[in-house]
């Protein structure tokens, strides 16, 4: 999280940063995890690993119901990804015109009909800005590539069903330390991602396939 230095080394305003993302509110359905930060980006940073995962029903076949089968055994399906990276150095860095700076990957499967839209780039970038401006997570400075993936099979994968990807990689430069809704509008943008409807604040979001 800091680099090795010790909890008396980390600056005050590092460690209401990582206050304010310990008190944000997110969707259930995106599970965190923490994960190594990066060492030289900044003196000082956090990253959070963030997946919505939808549990695949069992193939039961034609007998019905597998016998014995119970649900933490059923396989998942990964409907999105992201990382949310958070740099602090106390010095600023004068390509984020501050001290804070957020840095973002997102990755989704997008089923063929979508993921054929030539839009689709500006589509995702567009889905960053509205999470952050419905979230009022003010920044400056944002950049970014919203790319599309498409891969196909070849020799003895020749029968592996082709896919289409988007990822989106993407930094902005926070305007203050109030840094809850930047991790909350993240959060939204990897559902988003993830095909999952908006919500009204306080409500779940019932089991989704996106993938046939």
């Amino acid at each position: 999280m800091t680099n090795d230095r010790s909890a008396s080394a980390i600056p005050s305003a590092f460690a209401k940063a990582l206050d304010e993302l310990s008190h944000a509110k997110v969707r259930k359905e995106l599970k965190f995890t923490e994960i190594p930060a990066p060492g030289r980006l900044a003196p000082f940073s956090l990253a959070l690993s963030g997946d919505v995962i939808d549990v695949v029903p069992p193939d039961h076949g034609p007998h019905g119901q597998e016998i014995g089968r119970t649900p933490f055994l059923q396989p998942q399906e990964q409907l999105a990804t992201g990382r949310f990276i958070l740099l602090y150095d106390p010095a600023g860095q004068e390509l984020w015109n501050g001290q804070f700076r957020i840095v973002t990957y997102i990755r989704a499967r997008l089923d063929h009909d979508m993921g054929q839209d030539a839009m689709l780039a500006s589509v995702a970038w567009s889905w960053l800005e509205d999470s952050l401006r419905e979230r009022e997570a003010f920044h400056h400075s944002a950049g970014g590539t919203a790319t599309r993936v498409i891969s196909e099979s070849f020799g003895n994968l020749a029968g592996e069903q082709d896919h289409i990807d988007i990822e989106l990689r993407a930094s902005w430069s926070p305007d203050s330390d109030h840094l809850g809704p930047h991790l909350s509008a993240w959060a939204d943008l990897v559902c988003t991602f993830a095909g999952l409807p908006p919500l009204p604040e306080g409500v779940q979001q019932l089991p989704h396939r996106r993938l046939s």
